[in-house]
């Protein structure tokens, strides 16, 4: 990479999708955002994908006129494809929150691998977006049908900006249904449904695959190395081991809150708790849980945006307020409807209160996952203020490393195109979070989890026990 080139990351998240332009030595020169539209399109929600990609385009064209970049890169949520023929799509690209009609998700249901096969476990809507290509097979053949390629959603974008068709482990791997970890292979499924010679060429995150011209001012012309993308929990998990992290466990966290722990034994992994192994960049089984919560400190908050401040934590456990699982699907805690029991609080404390949800499902999982490592949190909840506190001091135990960046999906593809040419200009900058003492938080977590237990007692399920 010339001195002075730049990279622009596409960090496409489902709720927000930001541009990031990073300079020779890693630092942030600019950002935008935008939000994606979804639309109901005969009676399907969709991606209003037109709309992104002309935000995209003039974006990456202030920013390559503005900072003189050289190199695109694009970091995406998991659980989303795209179907396309030569230059279009054959069908709409899905909302994966959204469940196939119930005429087909027995018939669609019953395709689904072995967790053995897959370490993807069954999940609602589209969070194995084998089943909503299955549902598309089924209600709409003549569009996979006349698919050329099924496009992971980062792979979409870089095929958009370069004209390549090419696959990615760690977003196919991503409890898709689509991949078999320790066969380092497409899973049964594919071939059974006949779907690999739609599966394009693997090539690894962050490879230059293709170039991007557009016209700039005048006659001159920016040509634009485009790289393959990745997904963006496993972006952030690159980055922190391309920093020096090693043994450690990594609490990524936006609008789902994502925990891999490489040292959890794969037989550990129980499927009606939403875990699941998700692949490296590199091709490597990665033990997961996760659940929804970002999405969940969204709701139970009822959209609080500030920082929570400890005396209203201390007063929602002075009241006894909890929030109980679970305020959006998936997780550890599935087919429980979201509530608070206690007093009635609003504003702040309603925050809190749901700020201590998030913290203690998230204690929940670590213990899950079998960490006993060091954590490092990366993401939007390290905005909260309190939460990387929180948990150290309910696991004094492990040190625990938040991030400055909370990025940690764009810092990574970057890092991967910078690995690509040859450089590493990021160091880690993560700070060590101190304990916080609060006043019978240890207490609280006792009769929280002894709630949920008693929730989970009423529902005969398969499921390994977790212990306090």
């Amino acid at each position: 990479m010339t001195s002075g080139t730049a990279v622009a990351v596409f960090d496409l998240g489902k709720t927000n999708s930001k541009l990031f332009v990073f300079g020779a030595d890693g630092t942030i020169l600019a950002q935008s955002r935008t939000k994606p539209g979804w639309s109901e399109r005969d009676g399907i929600r969709v991606l209003d994908d037109e709309a992104l990609f002309e935000w995209m385009t003039n974006a990456l064209l202030r920013a390559v006129d503005d900072h003189a970049v050289g190199h695109v890169m694009f970091s995406g949520h998991g659980c989303t494809f795209a179907l396309v023929h030569d230059d279009h799509l054959t069908h709409p690209i899905l909302d994966y929150e959204q469940e196939p009609p119930e005429m087909l998700t027995q018939r669609i249901d019953m395709l689904a691998p072995a967790f053995s096969e897959t370490y993807s476990p069954k999940l609602p809507l589209g969070f194995n977006y084998g089943r909503h290509i299955l549902w598309l097979e089924a209600a709409k053949p003549e569009s996979l049908g006349r698919a050329e390629a099924i496009l992971a959603y980062p792979q979409y974008w870089s095929w958009k900006f370069s004209s390549s068709k090419v696959s990615e482990v760690s977003y196919i791997g991503c409890h898709s249904h689509l991949w078999a970890p320790l066969n380092e292979d497409f899973s049964s499924l594919v071939d059974r449904q006949g779907w690999r010679e739609k599966m394009p060429a693997f090539v690894r995150a962050g490879a230059a695959i293709g170039n991007w011209r557009s016209p700039l001012q005048g006659d001159n012309r920016a040509e634009v190395q485009v790289h393959n993308g990745v997904h963006d929990s496993n972006s952030a998990l690159y980055y922190y081991r391309s920093v020096g992290f090693d043994d450690f466990t990594l609490v990524s966290t936006g609008t789902w809150v994502v925990i891999f722990n490489a040292a959890c034994p794969l037989d550990a992994l129980d499927e009606h708790r939403d875990m699941l192994a998700n692949v490296t960049v590199d091709g490597k089984a990665a033990p997961t849980i996760r659940f929804m919560g970002g999405r969940e400190y969204e709701l139970a908050s009822g959209g609080w945006n500030k920082p929570v401040s400890v005396d209203a934590l201390s007063q929602v456990i002075a009241k006894g307020v909890f929030g109980l699982p679970s305020f959006a699907p998936g997780g550890p805690m599935q087919g429980f409807n979201g509530r608070f029991v206690g007093p009635l609080v609003e504003g702040e404390e309603r925050a809190a209160a749901a700020l201590l949800y998030v913290t203690l499902m998230t204690d929940l999982c670590l213990d899950l996952i079998r960490s006993e490592n060091s954590i490092v949190i990366d993401g939007g909840l390290v905005k909260t203020g309190l939460f990387a506190e929180l948990l150290a001091e309910l696991r004094p135990s492990q040190d625990i490393y938040s991030s400055a960046t909370a990025e940690g999906s764009a810092f990574g593809a970057a890092a991967l195109v910078f690995e690509t040419v040859g450089q590493s200009p990021f160091r880690n900058e993560t700070t060590r979070a101190e304990p916080m003492p609060l006043f019978g938080l240890e207490a609280y977590r006792k009769a929280w989890r002894s709630l949920i237990e008693i929730e989970e007692a009423e529902v005969v399920r398969p499921r390994k026990e977790f212990h306090a």
